[in-house]
């Protein structure tokens, strides 16, 4: 099947998401993927920089992942998790446990990042529901929060290009000034009224889709101590930044106050399958418990706790546990900052960060920086034809690549990134 017919194929009949299909009909046929490269129909490769999409963390076709995958799926593919369980859910849940804070004690299953984030806004609004306080149903979030695509999870990003047919419909949340602000962010949090809050979410360290925004850990620590001292539980969407993305197993990591609630997805099965976690304390697990079945937790999906997918997130865990992974992790965030070293005094790239893994940078246009920004579809357009897989958020730039990326790869991005900006002088 040539590249061509495949693409017109998938035209006729696919809607993809985040596409304008107005103006990208067209989409890339890949056939297979092997490290840190994705290979089209036509055998062309491309260096996939942003992990498809953040979830990739140890290579396309890992051949352990995908035989742990393979002898799962002859032993138990399936099973519903209500009233039975399974050694490989199990098991994943008492090893995340063992890497997490000691408050956390209770792991629930769901399908994806979004699901993930539903299911810890229901466990904090019922937790003062169950206990009769009725007062208690605000949350609380930060500006350009990006928290999924669901109602919920969309009521939880700050009003935007995403959510505006939608804005008029989505429950009543309460946002924060920029945590990069931190003076503002801070008066903002102890102003509030103690007695209305539920919960408090934030992506930690890094606002990803808002524009890889990133802050510090001393002001997250204070807002997490104020929240707690006004009763909000906090909740952690470590979607994007867990298993190792900054450096560290969790971006909590960082933190000397810590939550209640946390979030996974994206990397937990190192990109093999599609699924969720929403991890919390025995305080508010206790608090489901009754003899009256309406205290229970009204959440679930077909596929809660596949087999499948907890068999490869226990291979990613595996992985995740091999010092060698830890070693690319800090060969990659040695190569960034030798890299923006090089960037200090340029003209056209700006505000270049690293947390971990993650390179970021903005492309000055003159213009006001935003994720719509006309000049995206110019950058990516570039990279593809250089061979390098990089979805800008509007004029930011960033590399969020697999663990497993050669350095020659690395140095190849850096000198197209580059060539990208001199084309602009």
């Amino acid at each position: 099947m040539s590249k061509e017919n495949l693409a017109l194929r998938d035209a006729a009949v696919i809607w993809h998401p985040f596409t304008q299909h107005q103006i990208e009909p067209i989409s890339i046929p890949i056939a297979s993927g092997k490290g840190a490269y994705l290979v089209d129909t036509d055998g062309k490769k491309y260096i996939d920089a942003i992990s498809s999409w953040w979830v990739n963390t140890h290579g396309h076709g890992h051949p352990y992942l995908a035989q742990k995958v393979y002898e799962q799926a002859l032993q138990l593919e399936q099973v519903i998790f209500a009233g039975f369980t399974h050694e490989p859910a199990v098991r994943l849940s008492e090893r995340l446990l063992s890497h997490l804070p000691p408050n956390f004690e209770r792991v629930f299953f769901s399908d994806n990042g979004s699901t993930a984030v539903e299911v810890a806004i229901k466990m904090a609004l019922q937790f003062f529901h169950n206990q009769g306080n009725t007062k208690r149903r605000k949350i609380l979030a930060f500006a350009d929060a990006y928290h999924g695509d669901t109602f919920g999870a969309m009521s939880l990003g700050a009003p935007s290009s995403f959510n505006d047919p939608f804005q008029d419909m989505l429950f009543e949340v309460e946002f924060l000034p920029s945590p990069q602000d931190t003076e503002a962010c801070l008066a903002a949090m102890s102003s509030l009224n103690s007695d209305e809050y539920a919960a408090f979410i934030f992506e930690p360290l890094i606002q990803g889709a808002g524009g890889m925004k990133m802050y510090e850990a001393s002001t997250l620590d204070a807002l997490i101590r104020m929240a707690h001292e006004k009763g909000m539980f906090c909740i952690a969407d470590e979607i994007m930044t867990g298993f190792g993305r900054t450096g560290k197993w969790f971006a909590m990591d960082y933190l000397a106050e810590k939550p209640d609630i946390v979030c996974f997805s994206k990397g937990l099965t190192g990109g093999m399958m599609a699924m969720g976690l929403t991890l919390c304390s025995e305080t508010i697990f206790q608090s489901f418990l009754s003899d009256d079945r309406r205290k229970m937790m009204f959440h679930s999906h077909s596929f809660t706790a596949n087999p499948l997918a907890c068999a490869a997130a226990n291979a990613s865990m595996d992985l995740m546990e091999k010092e060698e992974t830890w070693a690319s992790i800090a060969r990659v965030e040695s190569r960034h900052r030798a890299f923006a070293e090089t960037l200090k005094n340029h003209t056209i790239l700006k505000n270049v960060r690293i947390h971990g893994s993650i390179l970021a940078m903005e492309v000055e246009t003159g213009e006001k920086d935003g994720y719509l920004h006309s000049i995206r579809d110019d950058i990516y357009r570039y990279f593809l034809e250089q061979g390098i897989l990089m979805r800008p958020l509007g004029n930011t730039i960033y590399i969020l690549a697999p663990y497993c990326i050669e350095d020659e790869d690395l140095a190849y991005i850096y000198d197209k990134i580059k060539a990208f900006a001199q084309g602009l002088i």
